[in-house]
């Protein structure tokens, strides 16, 4: 039987575990082990989309532990040539409120110890990263966004941190003074890993909560996982559709 292909892949983050309901379920072995779950295929708008919990089905694996080069390898194996990938991410500035999506243009990567490369040698290869997403799609996802009259950011830099703890105050306010605009904790090594593919990569950001550093200028208190998950969860069926809209407009070929 010839395996099922997808030309769409999209990754599924905190509270988001599962995308379409009549799918055929795929596993794919890659030279760095399994993905973290079996990957579901289904079709959206006359499109085969990929879809694969990046923490597992379970939330099994914390951010530090997530086989990032096994789910990257994974989705191009299978053919996906656009990736979108949502995610919970805390606001580092008080105009970025839950429920409002930023669509992020820039990352700084605080994580470490992470298997954040393919190129392993022999041979030297030095990746160009200066824009981590793809223009195209970015514009997409932001131009959709608006037409459905979503509260949307047209690019934000995402910290990304090293989890799975959140973090102190002293550091979220270093990263607001920075800049920053969101934090997360899955960005990093994902994004780089799907440029180093050639895979159009798009980050989703859906934002859960105040980050520590910001409550002082709302009242809110500081971020917890229980918080976080409930709110994505409470708003997952948003994700879902803006994203199958988002796939409509895809290319076909």
């Amino acid at each position: 039987m010839v395996e099922p292909r997808a030309t769409v892949g999209v990754f599924g983050g905190s509270g988001f575990y599962s995308f379409l309901e009549d799918v055929t379920e795929v596993e794919v072995e890659t030279p760095y082990g399994p993905p973290a779950a079996a990957v579901t295929i289904g079709e959206v708008a006359r499109r085969n989309v990929a879809f694969l919990p990046r923490h597992g089905r379970r939330h099994e694996y914390p951010p530090h532990r997530i086989p990032f080069r096994a789910n990257l390898w994974a989705m191009r194996e299978l053919g996906v040539r656009h990736l979108l990938a949502p995610c919970a991410s805390g606001s580092l500035q008080p105009h970025i409120a839950p429920g409002h999506f930023v669509v992020c243009d820039q990352l700084i990567d605080r994580t470490w110890g992470r298997e954040g490369t393919f190129h392993d040698g022999p041979t030297v290869e030095h990746l160009a990263f200066a824009d981590p997403y793809d223009p195209a799609l970015r514009a997409l996802v932001v131009e959709v966004a608006r037409a459905d009259g979503i509260e949307v950011h047209d690019g934000g830099t995402v910290v990304v941190i090293q989890g799975p703890r959140f973090s102190t105050r002293a550091e979220s306010r270093f990263y607001r003074t920075m800049g920053c605009d969101v934090i997360n904790m899955t960005q990093a090594p994902e994004a780089a890993l799907a440029a180093e593919l050639a895979i159009p990569y798009v980050a989703i950001a859906l934002v859960t909560d105040y980050d520590t550093g910001v409550e002082g200028d709302d009242g809110v208190e500081p971020v917890t996982q229980e918080a976080v998950f409930t709110f994505f969860e409470q708003n997952v069926e948003r994700v879902r559709e803006l994203l199958v809209r988002v796939i409509g407009h895809l290319p076909t070929a």
